[in-house]
């Protein structure tokens, strides 16, 4: 048995395609190198990402506050989906603009914010009744200047 001398040349190993040569190529089959394939990953897997955060919106529920923030958008729940936390119809939740924080759910931090709610909620409920009194206000003006200078 003689030893030989590792050959430079690797056989093409079935599970690869051999390289196809022309006269005026060398090889026909182009890679880049594994950095760049990396960093072109990257790239393609974090505008995918952003483009999917930048257009959800979150939606807070008006009973108790807890914020829905899944990666399921709102808009294609169930009509029978209810508040994990107080049991709430998804009619009893509205949009919520303020950006959301990883916390937004603690229990402190809901109660918070269902106080707040329902403080914005009073506010919107005594609108009407302020109106009407202010007109009335204004109505009753009129008629005590009307006869104090006729």
């Amino acid at each position: 048995m003689a030893l030989q001398a590792p050959s430079m040349m690797r056989a093409p190993a079935a599970d690869r395609p051999a390289a196809l040569q022309s006269s005026f190529c060398a090889t026909w089959s182009v890679r880049l190198p594994a950095p760049a394939r990396r960093r072109a990953a990257r790239a393609a897997t974090a505008a995918r990402i952003t483009m999917r955060v930048a257009s959800k919106q979150a939606y807070i529920c008006r009973d108790c506050g807890y914020i829905y923030n899944d990666r399921t958008p709102f808009e294609k729940l169930q009509d029978s989906y209810f508040c994990p936390v107080c049991g709430a119809p998804k009619r009893r939740f509205k949009p919520y603009q303020p950006k959301v924080s990883k916390d937004a759910n603690a229990t402190d931090v809901r109660k918070a914010r269902k106080e707040q709610l329902k403080k914005d909620e009073a506010i919107g409920n005594a609108l009407p009744i302020a109106i009407v009194v202010g007109i009335a206000a204004l109505g009753g003006l009129y008629f005590y200047l009307n006869s104090a200078y006729n």
